[in-house]
């Protein structure tokens, strides 16, 4: 039995530390001003990128074969924006996947977040997922001036807007610099077509994913209701007239490792809450708690549920500890490469 890629979910929404690009003084108040040679490689001041850049590094090293950036524009603790913090781990790694998990395109300029997705699939060198998502928090929408309830008709047209904006640069030579607007303003340099996933575990988002993306990465199903969703899933790429390996299957699944179950599960269930700012026993029944071994039969239940990819989201602010602990009980069997690589065909172009 193999287990399929596995990767890691970045700690970029940190809640019981301050890590170094929390705070703007290096001291922990991001309101006080810069201190004195903070961030410049002063002796003794921590380094941001540094600090961020290592985790990546590690992470790969530990045999992740993708690394997940969160997004919220607006949220009631620090979060690095998700392409800017994969593109420090783009800078730090060399062989794996880089996703976001995921984007709200409709709170954003579809075009803009298509120039910077193939700016990073480019210097990437292809190994770019953008996973994209409506969310589900009202007050974030009114924050960042967008509409809350138009958001899924939004989604679908900011996918086709993504598309389109990549096929610009589709033939074009030279010469077609001398043409038509539209043949003069394109969006280069052309780059392999970046992969689009569709994040959520509404029927919306899975139908979405099957009519319009090539993965759908959802959270907060257990492996019976994941198992009963994989088979919507095939049946609605067959009925959109999409090959049957069109989408790639996915999850997202909150962990915490820990010898003692009980334990782990207060210490999860506590960080999930002040994650999202709800009581602690809202998550239980979402939260893998338990030794490396018994999370790893987890992981490797919804592999046979039909998931292809299994992105662990650690519920602590340093997951490396744990994550190792999980990718050495999974073994060998947990091949490094990323979900990237399974939709990509002879000639290395991504589908």
């Amino acid at each position: 039995m193999t287990t399929g890629p596995l990767g890691l979910v970045l700690p970029t929404l940190p809640q019981q530390t301050t890590p170094a690009w929390a705070a703007a003084d290096g001291h922990g108040d991001p309101g006080a001003e810069p201190a004195a040679g903070a961030g410049d490689g002063a002796p003794g001041t921590p380094d941001p990128i540094a600090e961020l850049a290592s985790v990546c590094g590690q992470a790969e090293e530990l045999g992740a074969g993708a690394l997940w950036a969160c997004d919220h524009l607006f949220w009631h603790g620090p979060v690095l924006e998700s392409l800017v913090t994969l593109t420090v781990a783009a800078t730090a790694t060399r062989h794996t996947t880089l996703g976001t998990c995921v984007v709200q395109l409709p709170m954003r300029t579809a075009t803009v977040v298509a120039k910077q997705a193939a700016s990073l699939q480019q210097l990437s060198r292809g190994r770019l997922v953008l996973g994209v998502g409506v969310g589900s928090h009202a007050g974030e929408y009114e924050q960042a001036g967008a509409d809350y309830a138009t958001r899924g008709r939004r989604l679908d047209e900011g996918i086709a807007e993504l598309r389109r904006s990549w096929g610009t640069a589709a033939g074009l030579t030279r010469g077609d610099l001398e043409g038509t607007a539209a043949d003069r303003y394109r969006q280069l340099p052309a780059t392999a077509p970046v992969p689009v996933w569709v994040g959520g575990s509404s029927t919306a988002a899975l139908e979405r994913a099957a009519v319009l993306a090539d993965g759908w990465i959802p959270l907060f199903l257990d492996r019976s209701e994941y198992a009963t969703a994989i088979e919507r899933l095939a049946k609605e790429v067959d009925r959109a007239g999409r090959p049957a390996d069109a989408v790639t299957r996915s999850m997202v699944l909150f962990v915490s490792v820990d010898d003692d179950a009980e334990r782990g599960r207060r210490r999860g269930t506590a960080w999930m809450s002040s994650l999202y700012g709800i009581p602690a026993k809202a998550f239980e029944r979402h939260l893998v708690a338990g030794s490396a071994a018994s999370v790893a039969e987890t992981v490797h239940g919804y592999r046979e549920a039909g998931a292809e990819h299994v992105a662990v989201y650690v519920t602590a602010d340093a997951p490396l500890e744990q994550f190792a602990r999980l990718r050495s009980e999974l073994g060998s069997d947990a091949d490094r490469r990323g979900p990237g690589d399974a939709g990509r065909d002879a000639t290395g172009d991504a589908r």
